[in-house]
């Protein structure tokens, strides 16, 4: 059996449930089983947050369970620089990591009892095919800083074997209606349109 296995990270309120919900929205308008899971850890109180959507890739097999094994990640979407570097070890040896090239510092270096690592996607570049943006930056360039995680999402849309117009399709059905616009918006933007 074939499954596509994707991780998305972040930190509480970035939009990685949203995010994880649009992807498999998508593998089930292809007619694909899928399997969804939310580990939401201290996430309203900034802390990390994983959420897994597995689906098969061909029609009528079955995903048998939700959670990524380590080392078996086609995809790693990370919503920050260090839950890409927490999580990079999910990856598969030809896995590919879109990464938000955004600094959220954990309590541990908000108190000064740890330190935010310097460079780090720079290391994860030396080890892994990672593609970065700042997609902050350029939600704030739309006008709504809310979109960035589409905006990910967009950058990494491209790297899955879906077309652009099955992605508008599921964002349209997923996000809230008065959202669609503006998140049609971010994900273009991400997609390099």
């Amino acid at each position: 059996m074939s499954v596509k296995n994707i991780m998305i990270v972040g930190v509480g309120g970035q939009g990685t449930l949203l995010t994880s919900r649009i992807l498999g929205g998508l593998a089930e308008q292809a007619g694909y089983d899928v399997k969804l899971s939310e580990v939401h850890g201290m996430a309203q109180r900034g802390g990390s947050v994983v959420t897994y959507v597995r689906y098969a890739t061909e029609p009528g097999e079955v995903v048998a369970e939700p959670i990524v094994e380590e080392g078996c990640a086609d995809v790693l979407i990370a919503f920050e620089r260090l839950e890409a570097l927490r999580y990079a070890h999910f990856l598969k040896k030809d896995g590919v990591l879109i990464v938000n090239d955004q600094r959220i510092d954990p309590m541990m270096v908000v108190i000064g009892t740890e330190e935010y690592p310097e460079n780090i996607i720079e290391g994860l570049s030396a080890k892994y095919k990672v593609y970065a943006i700042d997609a902050m930056e350029e939600a704030k360039k739309l006008g709504n800083t809310r979109t960035f995680n589409v905006i990910v999402l967009g950058m990494a849309a491209r790297h899955m074997n879906y077309s652009k117009e099955e992605w508008e399709k599921v964002i349209r059905a997923k996000v809230p209606p008065k959202t669609v616009d503006i998140n049609l918006a971010a994900f273009r933007q991400g997609y390099g349109e």
